[in-house]
């Protein structure tokens, strides 16, 4: 039993922080957005929620710089208001937007913030179970180690979630009547909206697949539709 301590004590940890880290969340958006009210964007809201049989999806813009959506536990999904500045720029067009805000809610219907709560307390205590058996091996570097293992796992996690939250957006944006074409559009801009070089990374230390990977993953999904059955 006493073996078992420290691992029970990190899942322990884990929890915890988890559910501080959503309450620090819930306050941030609340307190720093404020719901959508673009009749452009609106107007495709609307045709995905529809094609979802519910009346309205909430999204809001939250008041911050970098270019980002993300999806609250709660069921709202938010746009940055870097993000939203260069939609308003013509840097990004409705269609495209619309492609993100379909992509968060995947990470909503497929139930991720939940999930991640699983992972992140799993991930400590794995952490920590690491860090007791290679420490006796390797004393010095083991704790490295340890580390690295539990972020590769992670990553590996989160880009399995990109993925279903990117064939849940295809789906509903094909069903809306928006199409695929501005998700994929909106994946080649990416990396210069977010200033970001992906490529400078291998793509199993990124919690995001490769944008060209990604893209594909959308080619085979619409070859696979398009196919005919039987």
């Amino acid at each position: 039993m006493l073996r078992l301590t420290p691992i029970l004590l990190a899942v322990i940890y884990g929890l915890v922080m988890y559910r501080l880290s959503v309450w620090r969340t819930h306050r941030a958006l609340d307190q720093q957005s404020t719901e959508l009210a673009d009749a452009r964007l609106r107007q495709l809201t609307d045709r995905m929620a529809a094609a979802l049989g519910i009346t309205h999806i909430p999204v809001y813009i939250y008041e911050v710089d970098p270019v980002n959506g993300l999806a609250a536990p709660d069921g709202r999904i938010f746009i940055t208001r870097g993000f939203y500045r260069k939609y308003r720029s013509g840097e990004v067009s409705d269609a495209e937007l619309a492609s993100v805000i379909a992509h968060e809610l995947g990470h909503v219907a497929l139930g991720h913030a939940k999930k991640r709560m699983i992972d992140f307390s799993g991930q400590n205590a794995l952490r920590t179970a690491l860090m007791l058996i290679i420490g006796r091996f390797v004393p010095f570097v083991g704790p490295w180690i340890a580390n690295v293992l539990t972020s590769l796992l992670a990553a590996r996690l989160s880009r399995s979630d990109e993925y279903e939250a990117d064939e849940y957006a295809a789906a509903l944006l094909t069903k809306s009547g928006i199409g695929i074409a501005p998700q994929k559009s909106l994946f080649r801009k990416l990396e210069d909206l977010t200033q970001a070089r992906s490529g400078m990374a291998p793509a199993w230390l990124m919690s995001h697949p490769k944008t060209e990977e990604r893209i594909a993953a959308l080619d085979r999904l619409e070859a696979k539709w398009d196919s005919p059955k039987g």
